[in-house]
């Protein structure tokens, strides 16, 4: 079935481009802060690392709604089989091409340059493709989820098109959705304790963790997107300013940071992560979507270009972080110098590889998934 074009959602783009780009200041924010990263700075930073815990909080939930969102559009618009060749085809090839080109690459910088890996020849076989699974995969994990929950969406799009008799989405406020979501954390909270008590080498693997546990818990914001594509009235909730939402922020990330600090993963530090990482997402959904649709809801040229650059920044941003926390963190004894700097370079080094990749038609189809068209030659009579 296929659908006319609808206007286009500036401010979704928008959104979207600012949360990848945000895994720059992330990565480059995580060398400075107490979490324990492939490099640190020699002392920890505090205010770095409530700015890397606030960031982390957050981006990821709010970025699927808005994959949903497009996603159950697209599918609207094509086949099914025409969708899901279009969509694996945009995640998967840029999924697979990083792979080689930067995962891999980093791999190796890790096991040369870092003690990551100093027990590497000590490994286990097992433990040894574990590390390669988790290396390889590293910060493009939400490509993979993005494929699984593309996948699933064949199943779940075709049940939600064919919904005659749909409930009063009018009706529907910030606390049902709250609710429903506690109730899928709690059942996730649930599996995953059973899974510990009773089968717990799977929750340290590498591929069950990306293809089962992670697309688990994003699941409920991706449907979320779909749904208020199909229901216009959920998007008009989520772009309404709502202070309860905006003040929720705040009280939710003081219990993650808290959670972060004085939970062990030992005890109930994920479980109790998973229920507030998913109030973190809600909050930060209204408070991203209103002030995006106030600010960003416009065409811009200058948007449009970090729109189109952003997958690829991201892509290439990990590599260049860890160069630079390898090679020049330990010389830069400020830390907040070192960041900003960092965050410098880092961003001028993405930006410089970005307009290279423009350049050549390979790179850019194995980083867009998007067939290179030919230009046509007008004949004149």
């Amino acid at each position: 079935m296929t659908q006319n074009k609808a206007q286009r959602e500036y401010f979704l783009d928008s959104i979207r481009a600012c949360l990848m780009l945000l895994g720059v200041p992330f990565h480059v924010s995580l060398i400075y802060s107490m979490q324990s990263w492939a490099v640190n700075s020699a002392e920890p930073s505090v205010w770095l690392t409530v700015f890397n815990d606030f960031i982390h909080a957050f981006r990821m939930q709010v970025f699927f709604v808005i994959s949903g969102y497009f996603s159950y559009m697209l599918y609207l618009r094509y086949s099914p089989g025409r969708w899901l060749k279009v969509r694996l085809e945009r995640v998967g090839i840029p999924l697979l091409s990083a792979i080689p080109l930067f995962t891999l690459p980093q791999f190796f910088m890790l096991k040369t340059w870092t003690a990551k890996m100093a027990n590497w020849d000590s490994l286990s076989l097992y433990d040894k493709y574990n590390n390669v699974v988790w290396a390889l995969i590293s910060h493009l994990w939400f490509l993979l989820v993005l494929v699984v929950l593309t996948t699933s969406g064949m199943v779940m799009f075709r049940w939600l098109r064919n919904q005659r008799h749909s409930h009063d989405y009018d009706q529907v406020g910030w606390g049902k959705i709250t609710l429903a979501f506690m109730v899928w954390a709690l059942l996730l909270d649930l599996l995953r304790r059973v899974i510990f008590l009773t089968q717990p080498q799977l929750l340290p693997d590498g591929l069950f963790n990306n293809v089962v546990m992670v697309p688990l818990f994003y699941l409920p914001f991706f449907m979320l997107g779909a749904l208020a594509w199909k229901h216009q009235a959920l998007k008009q909730l989520f772009i309404r300013f709502n202070p309860w939402m905006c003040y929720g922020t705040i009280a939710v990330f003081i219990a993650y940071s808290l959670n972060q600090r004085f939970s062990s993963g030992a005890g109930w530090l994920y479980e109790i992560d998973n229920v507030i990482s998913t109030l973190m997402g809600l909050c930060m959904l209204n408070v991203c979507f209103c002030f995006g649709y106030k600010a960003l809801n416009s065409h811009s040229p200058r948007i449009m270009y970090l729109v189109n650059a952003s997958l690829f920044i991201y892509l290439v941003h990990h590599p260049l972080t860890l160069l630079y926390g390898i090679f020049v963190t330990p010389h830069i004894s400020n830390n907040t110098l070192g960041f900003l700097l960092g965050l410098t370079t880092v961003f001028a080094g993405a930006f410089i590889l970005y307009e290279i990749h423009l350049r050549i038609p390979l790179l850019r189809f194995l980083f867009s998934g998007k067939p290179q068209q030919r230009k046509v030659a007008t004949v004149r009579g």
